[in-house]
């Protein structure tokens, strides 16, 4: 389903195939700096290109691998924080789930169908609540199971505008130096997927870099902080996370 999106939006937009290719190359460049990851070998364009298709324009590197993990988060309150002596805290600054709309089955999308709009309302309902907008964010964690996900998330997220994924991607936006540093920790495609364990992972490397603690990967005066986590079947969760 993911590679027919990835297809769609393909004829849609004209993207190339090498722009897919150069999202796993930016996971295995992130992933390098991240010791928990399980994908470090750095991987050029070509190589992504010419290994086992797996359905187009998806190829075997464009695929995050399933893995077994486990992660943990605790939540408290201002006052126990403060009791415990916590410095740096990371605060929610706002969250959001939603399911399925009715164009995940009628709109005979594939795009739709993978949770395009899912992500869409959930991330408008956070940057409502929050009173952050997109372009107040510093670092991304988001659901790259697939490299042709990670392209319809910028622009479901409003990194970018719709049709732009590819040309945010030339333009070295969604790395180091860019406008938004996205899946700093090498993401699904890198890190691994242990499917479960995943959205709290996302939210400890999201932490980690509020904190200014996430060593070699750290994204320089991080302040805010977005997650997108999706599951088909289906449920979206975005959250917006703050430093103090």
């Amino acid at each position: 389903m993911f590679g027919g999106a990835g297809r769609e939006y393909r004829w849609k937009y004209g993207t190339k195939r090498e722009t897919f290719a150069k999202v796993s190359q930016k996971a295995r460049k992130h992933a390098a700096n991240n010791p928990y990851a399980l994908f470090t070998e750095q991987l050029s364009v070509e190589e992504i290109l010419a290994a086992p298709e797996v359905f187009d324009p998806l190829t075997r590197y464009q695929c995050c691998p399933p893995t077994c993990g486990a992660a943990a988060a605790i939540l408290c309150s201002d006052e126990y924080a403060k009791k415990k002596g916590i410095s740096k805290p990371v605060y929610i600054a706002a969250q959001a789930m939603t399911t399925d709309y009715p164009s995940s089955f009628k709109a005979d999308s594939m795009i739709k169908m993978v949770g395009y709009d899912m992500s869409v309302k959930a991330a408008q309902q956070v940057y409502e609540k929050s009173g952050v907008g997109p372009e107040d964010v510093d670092v991304v964690e988001l659901h790259d199971c697939f490299t042709a996900n990670e392209v319809l998330t910028y622009e479901a997220l409003g990194l970018c505008k719709e049709g732009e994924a590819e040309k945010f991607i030339e333009a070295g936006d969604n790395t180091y130096g860019g406008k938004f540093v996205t899946n700093p920790s090498g993401g699904l495609l890198s890190k691994g997927h242990p499917l479960g364990a995943t959205g709290l992972a996302q939210c400890t490397e999201l932490v980690w870099q509020l904190r200014g603690t996430a060593d070699k990967r750290q994204v320089k005066d991080a302040k805010v902080a977005l997650q997108h986590n999706l599951g088909l079947g289906g449920a979206c969760v975005v959250t917006m996370y703050r430093a103090d």
